[in-house]
């Protein structure tokens, strides 16, 4: 028809149209640019139409042209319509495929790294791009290669299970058993169980290295409640067991007193612990055994290793704690030993004899001169101790001479008891509330009969021996 310009117009809005069309992209040709194309090709129609009923027709064939040319003309369109959807199709995969390699540079970035708060939050980031992919683009790329992410994802989680770093890989592990909640078990497979029995044993792991050094029994308690009939279930009991042979054998050991440590925390894990799952009458039985054994070596290794102090405070716990024990009577007597020894330590250098020796007895009279009740304890070939009332009508001695030559005068009317004592080297220490303690030694003959007088001065304590 040789009409340019109009064409030229249409040409225009054609390339205006590809300009913002290509390349194709996600969001498409924006819907106001598409309707206004199609209303610049109606008016080119209508324009065309009428001018083509106005011009003569000198040509035969130019009729069955113009027809040829129009339908090529709506081909084209439609055929570059369908071409671009398929490039808009794939601009979408590209765009889901970069949200799989951005999830995927996260959970690289976290491999090797502490599983803190920080973390996981960067790990429920990743998740939640892999849940969106799942849920939204079912059909896409992207979702063919989740599972190679997700694998990639719980090997990156679990990774302290994987370095033996037990109580490290609790926490992590029991945010993988939640997965399956937040993108379902449909798009798991086998990972949706994966951690079970990882989790388990870690749990198993945790708590029995634990054993008699922390709290064990959180893990351990855990482990029974949440996989109840599991292989690692079924080994707690033993191994609370042998914990408690092991730390029995090291009683008689170098440090019996961390021993019994141990024990008593291994024995407040089997109490914590379900009892549906364990004998823990039994275990408890075994272990309170274990520490009444356990209590008196630790006793006798802190007088030993001159922690005198220690050692009365174990003795007189164990004599108070088991009264039916027939290493009472001497454990009573390594802490009199221990508390003299405290104040003064020759009176530690070896525990007391277990027996006292036979031969001749000293008569040995103690008598209290001052106000308050006395309690005298010694040591030596034999060890006691022994308490005296108040003396109420007692004074306070101006000095130590005074003292003296009251108890020189006769001690018949003051509170008396008489031991009768093997002779030998023997170590005392006075206790009286009103003033402090005081230790004396004395080496004690069978050709005397002695009076030791505990009286008060003013400003300290006194005694006598005559």
């Amino acid at each position: 028809m040789r009409r340019w310009y109009p064409a030229v117009l249409c040409c225009a809005a054609t390339a205006a149209l590809l300009f913002l069309a290509l390349p194709a992209d996600v969001d498409g040709v924006p819907g106001g640019v598409l309707i206004g194309y199609v209303a610049v090709l109606l008016l080119a129609a209508v324009a065309g139409a009428q001018r083509a009923t106005r011009v003569p027709s000198g040509w035969r064939l130019r009729g069955p042209l113009a027809v040829g040319l129009g339908v090529v003309l709506l081909a084209v369109p439609a055929s570059a319509a369908f071409a671009y959807e398929g490039a808009r199709d794939e601009a979408v995969e590209r765009m889901l495929l970069g949200r799989l390699a951005k999830a995927d540079r996260i959970v690289t970035a976290l491999d090797g790294k502490a599983y803190d708060s920080a973390t996981a939050q960067r790990y429920k980031r990743a998740m939640a791009i892999y849940r969106g992919l799942a849920d939204d683009h079912p059909d896409s790329k992207a979702a063919d290669r989740l599972p190679e992410s997700l694998d990639a994802y719980y090997k990156s989680v679990a990774a302290p299970f994987a370095a033996k770093k037990y109580c490290a890989a609790i926490t992590p592990l029991q945010h993988l058993r939640t997965v399956p909640d937040t993108l379902g078990k449909e798009h798991l497979g086998a990972l949706a169980t994966w951690p079970d029995d990882r989790l388990a044993t870690s749990l198993y792991e945790c708590g029995t290295a634990g054993l008699g050094r922390r709290a064990a029994d959180a893990p351990l308690r855990e482990l029974l409640r949440t996989f109840p009939e599991s292989d690692q279930a079924a080994k707690v009991e033993p191994a609370l067991e042998a914990a408690i042979a092991t730390r029995e054998a090291a009683l008689k050991g170098a440090e019996p007193c961390a021993a019994v440590d141990e024990l008593r925390a291994i024995g407040t894990t089997a109490n914590a612990l379900p009892d549906a799952r364990i004998d823990a009458d039994a275990l408890r039985g075994d272990t309170d055994r274990a520490v009444e054994k356990g209590m008196y070596a630790c006793g006798v290794d802190e007088f030993k290793d001159d922690e005198f102090a220690d050692a009365a405070r174990t003795m007189k716990d164990f004599a108070a704690k088991y009264p039916g024990n027939g290493k009472r009577e001497r454990a009573k007597d390594i802490a009199v030993a221990a508390e003299i020894a405290a104040a003064r330590p020759s009176a530690g250098r070896r525990l007391p004899p277990a027996r006292s020796p036979g031969g001749a007895r000293v008569e040995f009279e103690v008598a209290n001169l001052g106000p308050g009740a006395l309690e005298v304890l010694y040591t030596g070939p034999t060890t006691g101790r022994v308490k005296l009332k108040d003396c109420a009508s007692c004074r306070i001695f101006a000095d130590k001479p005074q003292g003296d030559k009251a108890c020189r005068a006769g001690v018949s009317k003051y509170p008396r008891t008489t031991l009768r004592l093997p002779a030998g080297e023997y170590h005392f220490l006075y206790k009286r509330a009103t003033v402090r303690d005081r230790a004396e030694g004395a080496r004690l003959s069978a050709s005397y009969r002695y009076t030791d007088c505990s009286f008060v001065t003013r400003g300290t304590a006194g005694l006598g021996l005559t």
